[in-house]
């Protein structure tokens, strides 16, 4: 018997560097989004139940906008981040604004899912073999046990294939070791093109305070927020969560609390071990507005070589 799966949307972000709400800005013909096309490849890929995180203030323009077209096809359920949401003994600050980060997302729908689960973010395009990938861990992956660790995956992409022309990205720089497991992962919320890079060139840099920066080499493996993960997830999420806010108590307005940081923090705790999956799919995302045309483009010439209807829900 096949079991069942479900994919976690990340659509809670608020779009500060695009000036809106691209989880719901169109893309493709019929209005279809980047979040539309990844609902589709994963149903094809046999993902069962899609959990959509998001804020209370865009409830309504979700529900309108999907409710005619995605939970029409599948079982959908809808999960919030609410900055309040935070372990007994905490306070939030009054002018904290933005989400507590991508691990407390998925902390919101911890009441919503009951079977092994992806996580992927609501902007990006991944490509339909990485959601095949994702479930083809999903159905072999086994539980933890007292005396075993999580077994989690990832799939990872080259960074030089996953930069932007018009500014920074945030991306998760990862250690592989020589059998495809993850030894280490960083978050790095500013990276961007080498400014001397002349055409064609992939070198990057990052900078963590935006005046000091450090290379990067363009065949990096970088996460893209597209994991694979089993019910333990949470209780680790439970469990870390109160020591990143003690630890960042000085710096409560800004702190993000990151999924790829949370799972590097396992990792060298002995408690996970997490499989980098490879795969052919090409990665594409909106960050700014100026990339909205060139995803447009992307998906004109997919749908022309057959990959995808012109209409995608009917």
């Amino acid at each position: 018997m096949t079991a069942k799966t479900t994919l976690v949307v990340m659509a809670a972000g608020m779009g500060s560097r695009y000036g809106g709400l691209k989880q719901i800005d169109p893309v493709g013909p019929h209005d279809a989004t980047i979040l539309d096309y990844a609902v589709y490849d994963a149903l094809n890929a046999g993902f069962d139940k899609v959990v959509f995180v998001i804020t209370k203030h865009i409830e309504d323009a979700f529900h309108e906008r999907f409710g005619r077209t995605i939970e029409k096809h599948c079982e959908t359920a809808y999960a919030f981040q609410s900055l309040d949401n935070l372990p007994a003994g905490f306070a939030l600050p009054p002018e904290r604004q933005k989400p507590w980060g991508t691990a407390h997302a998925v902390l919101g729908c911890k009441d919503v899912i009951t079977t092994p689960f992806a996580v992927i973010n609501a902007d990006d395009f991944y490509g339909r073999s990485a959601f095949r990938a994702l479930h083809t861990f999903l159905q072999n992956v086994p539980e933890r046990t007292a005396s075993s660790v999580s077994n989690y995956c990832m799939i990872g992409y080259v960074l030089k294939n996953t930069l932007t022309e018009h500014g920074y990205v945030s991306r998760g720089v990862c250690r592989v070791d020589a059998h495809g497991f993850l030894q280490e992962i960083n978050e790095r919320t500013h990276i961007e093109r080498a400014p001397s890079a002349e055409i064609g060139d992939t070198d990057a840099r990052f900078t963590e305070d935006g005046i000091n920066w450090q290379p990067l080499a363009g065949d990096s493996t970088v996460s893209m927020n597209i994991w694979g993960f089993t019910l333990d997830l949470f209780d680790e999420i439970v469990a870390h969560f109160p020591t990143f806010l003690q630890e960042n108590q000085d710096n409560l307005l800004k702190a993000e609390f990151y999924l790829p940081n949370l799972v590097g923090d396992l990792i060298a705790e002995g408690q996970a071990r997490v499989k980098v999956l490879t795969t052919d799919a090409k990665w594409f995302g909106i960050t700014y507005q100026q990339d909205k045309a060139r995803v447009e483009r992307a998906i004109q010439t997919l749908i022309a070589e057959g990959v995808y209807p012109e209409q995608l829900w009917v």
